[in-house]
């Protein structure tokens, strides 16, 4: 491991991990801590600081008095603030990539060429647009002075799953605390690495005490307090349906808003008239980016049947040509999964698809790497058969695909919008007109045509149904969901 690192990532790793509060590292209440896995071998990678509800109450107390003064900036100054940030961001990447392939255990390569960047490019983007957003607007009402107002709310609270945790953490983040809002971050206890590092920077370049806080923990230990607080104004979750719903549900108690980006079952639907090439160049690699751990990757491969055999050939032999190691190899393609429970979930979808008459296209499930048992590796492995298979209807988040074969246009769109899921779907053809009418009529928060996971700043991207509700991320909406409205009116004559 040591062999690849930067020397401000073996700094960083050397020493147990405190927790980021007011601008200070700080131990928990409990002084209870938890280990970090490199899951390509099971090994510890570092220590860091395990919180409760009392150091949640802390962070937010923290992030409630230091909001009156970052909210009072104006966007310029605020604007100026992330600008130094990203520049430093910047200057730390290849540090950043090694952390995020380090902790996740996704391919180098990935990290250094899109997380890390696009990251970065999404402070600038917001910084940017804080400057030129529009905090208000006239309204044209008869005999009445009547204009909206848009402030920040106050204390956000960010809830991180495991799978990107720097871009996740910019995307929902930044554009947060561009519109002048404070935060408190719950990032996954698994993969805190990186979000931890990113405070290290921002209380390198000045970024003031108490607008950005940390504290690592348990979902029930620090999330639930974190949604409870009094102070908490706003909250924003990115993770399973299932806890989404739990979600949901606390903060309608309260109630306060809350932004679910929640998981997804997607579809690719590949017509016989599609580049073949292109169309297995896009899905075999939606399936092993980040080892099949992205919520809107497509999981269901709709072939059409006069090209189904040519399209199995063809993706499966660029499967098994995947090079699959340790993520901070950087000639690795294809990492392990995040975890052990993680490695047994894909594996146990595998072994249920079987049972209920799946057909292996290609085999795959677990395997070692350089003769070493101890990291968590699945192969991709494809599997064929009836849409009512498990494998086929629920989201298993591994590097696995279930191909079905169909005839007719409706056919397809009748299987893509099957399932309660609505992340993001694609469809393949050269047909233009086709694309786009199929398109429209799948049912999701996201249809691309002739790629998969198609993202830029500017391109709104959610989910709808049981993937997701309250606004999208890269968006000037996204900004705009962390300005609340106040109208001000007052009678003429």
């Amino acid at each position: 491991m040591n062999d690849f690192l930067t020397p401000q990532a073996k700094q960083f790793l050397s020493q147990s991990i405190p927790q980021f509060i007011n601008g200070t590292w700080i131990n928990s209440e409990s002084g209870k801590t938890t280990d970090v896995i490199d899951p390509s071998s099971g090994s510890k990678i570092a220590t860091v600081s395990s919180g409760d509800a009392q150091d949640v109450n802390l962070a937010v107390v923290t992030a409630d008095k230091a909001f009156k003064n970052w909210s009072a900036l104006s966007p310029a100054e605020r604007a100026q603030y992330l600008n130094r940030l990203a520049d430093k961001l910047e200057s730390e990447s290849e540090t950043l990539a090694q952390l995020e392939a380090l902790d996740v255990g996704k391919a180098f390569v990935n990290a250094d060429g899109f997380d890390i960047p696009f990251g970065i490019e999404c402070v600038r983007y917001y910084a940017d647009l804080a400057v030129n957003a529009d905090y208000g607007k006239t309204l044209d009402l008869k005999d009445m002075d009547a204009r909206v107002h848009r402030a920040p709310y106050g204390v956000c609270g960010f809830i991180f799953p495991w799978n990107f945790p720097f871009d996740l953490l910019m995307w929902n983040v930044i554009p947060a605390l561009a519109a002048g809002n404070t935060v408190v971050i719950k990032p996954a206890e698994l993969t805190p690495l990186t979000t931890l590092y990113v405070c290290k920077l921002a209380e390198e370049v000045g970024i003031p005490a108490g607008v950005i806080n940390v504290v690592v923990g348990a979902g029930r230990a620090v999330g639930t307090p974190l949604i409870e607080h009094p102070k908490t104004r706003r909250i924003s979750f990115t993770g399973s349906s299932g806890v989404g719903k739990q979600i949901a549900s606390m903060c309608g108690q309260r109630p306060i808003p809350c932004k679910l980006e929640l998981g997804g079952k997607g579809a690719a639907v590949v017509f016989d008239d599609a580049d073949i090439d292109n169309a297995v160049e896009q899905l075999a690699g939606a399936i092993t980016l980040n080892t099949g751990q992205v919520c809107c990757t497509a999981t269901r491969w709709l072939i059409h049947e006069n090209i189904y055999d040519q399209f199995v050939e063809k993706v499966t032999t660029k499967l098994k040509s995947t090079v699959i190691g340790p993520g901070i190899d950087p000639k690795t393609e294809m990492g392990p999964v995040v975890s052990q429970a993680q490695q047994n979930t894909v594996l146990e979808y595998l072994d249920k698809g079987l049972t209920e008459g799946a057909v292996e296209v290609l085999a795959g499930g677990k395997v070692s790497v350089n003769g070493h048992d101890g990291g968590y590796y699945v192969s991709p492995y494809l599997l064929t058969g009836s849409p009512n298979n498990i494998c086929f209807k629920e989201e298993i988040f591994g590097p696995a695909a279930f191909l079905v074969k169909f005839k007719t246009e409706g056919e397809a769109l009748e299987l893509v919008n099957s399932l309660e899921y609505g992340l993001a779907n694609s469809v393949f053809s050269r047909d233009i007109e086709r694309c786009n009418r199929v398109a429209e009529q799948m049912i999701a928060g996201n249809s691309w045509i002739n790629a998969h996971n198609v993202f830029a700043y500017g391109l709104p991207y959610g989910g709808i149904n049981m993937s997701g509700v309250g606004g999208g991320v890269n968006s000037p909406e996204t900004f705009y969901d962390y300005l609340r409205e106040l109208t001000i009116a007052r009678p003429l004559g």
